[in-house]
């Protein structure tokens, strides 16, 4: 059954990405963010839930997420009210047919071998802000383990603050890996979760970005045993810790 289930969720993402596509490429206004709010069906569709605490702040310029599965990245694109512009590996956008998910809206993609890399990111980085288009990175750098688990924390996320000077707001999304996971292909629960945490300002004379990691980990922990009761958790917690 939730092999069947996640095989439907992985249909209904093709149909919708399909859609979607179509859809900036014919409405280009604001890089087509009214076709991509669509991705919030997909929810619906699956009969998923996701349960959303705290509210995002519109001020925030730099959001920064945990990433479990591709419905962390359907969840904002639905939900959150502003035009985000999230930062991927170059690569994802010379993907075929997918990757005009990336380059129709005019997401940030980086060369993470190329040294000059973290220079054109701030360059970029900065002309996205000033079209009032947040932008959103994921600090663990791709797909963490789920479960009760964080990959460490790169660098990126606190440079983009350090420089530009930006409001962050940090995001945990938890069992996002069980309502969706495509490898194996799956769906094993209903229900996931959004923590919008407190937006703020970085004092960049401290540890700040540790700091935002232990936080952003202990946030998510609390919401998994919530959500997560009857699992048993783990003495050796697999984090950055």
């Amino acid at each position: 059954m939730q092999k069947l289930r996640g095989y439907f969720a992985t249909f209904t993402i093709a149909l919708g990405l399909a859609c979607i596509i179509i859809g900036i490429y014919l409405f280009k206004k604001n890089n087509g963010r009214a076709a991509r709010r669509y991705c919030g069906l997909f929810f619906p569709a699956n009969g998923l839930k996701m349960e959303k605490i705290g509210a995002y702040d519109l001020e925030a310029q730099l959001i920064v997420v945990n990433h479990q599965s591709a419905s962390d990245i359907i969840c904002l694109e639905g939900d959150h009210p502003l035009n985000i512009c999230w930062v991927a590996k170059k690569q994802l956008g010379e993907i075929p047919f997918y990757g005009y998910a990336l380059t129709l809206p005019e997401m940030i993609l980086i060369d993470r071998e190329d040294k000059k890399g973290i220079i054109q990111l701030l360059k970029t980085a900065k002309e996205k802000i000033s079209q009032n288009r947040p932008i959103v990175i994921f600090p663990e750098g791709t797909r963490g383990p789920g479960k009760r688990a964080f990959l460490p924390f790169k660098p990126g996320a606190k440079i983009l603050a350090e420089k530009l000077n930006l409001k962050v707001q940090p995001i945990v999304f938890i069992n996002t890996r069980k309502v969706y996971d495509s490898n194996p292909i799956s769906v094993q629960t209903n229900i996931a979760r959004v923590v919008c945490m407190p937006a703020f300002t970085p004092d960049f004379t401290t540890n700040w970005y540790e700091q935002l990691e232990k936080d952003m980990f202990a946030t998510y922990c609390k919401h998994y045993d919530e959500l997560n009761p009857n699992e048993k958790p783990i003495d050796s917690i697999e984090s950055s810790q």
